[in-house]
């Protein structure tokens, strides 16, 4: 099965850095877009930015300038850094990718979620 498994989620002081990755696995021919979303308590769940398989990136007008999103595709793995943190940035951050297994077609998988808490 396809899992995605993010990791790096913590706690940081406002006006920190942290560096988010979310690395697939099982059964996987090609991965096409990933993605980072966030929802935060009582919020929808929101895109944060996507980055195609040639690494074309886009960003919520609300990170632009401060996260970049990148991926190595040989490690099947996608990554957010996320610089100059507000307490507005606090949520869980799921990753998102959409994938062609052996068996099916191209299909969007979802990671778990991982806990950012921003301090002010």
């Amino acid at each position: 099965q396809v899992q995605l498994v993010e990791s790096g989620g913590g706690l940081v002081q406002a006006g920190g850095s942290l560096r988010l990755s979310c690395a697939a696995s099982g059964g996987i021919l090609n991965i096409y877009d990933m993605s980072w979303y966030r929802q935060a308590p009582g919020q929808q769940r929101e895109l944060v930015a996507t980055i195609s398989s040639g690494g074309r990136a886009d960003y919520a007008d609300s990170v632009k300038g401060r996260f970049t999103i990148s991926r190595d595709n040989a490690k099947k793995t996608v990554y957010l850094q996320m610089n100059s943190l507000k307490p507005e940035d606090a949520a869980v951050y799921f990753c998102n990718a959409d994938i062609r297994t052996g068996w099916s077609r191209r299909q969007p998988y979802w990671g778990q979620g991982t806990q950012v808490t921003v301090s002010s």
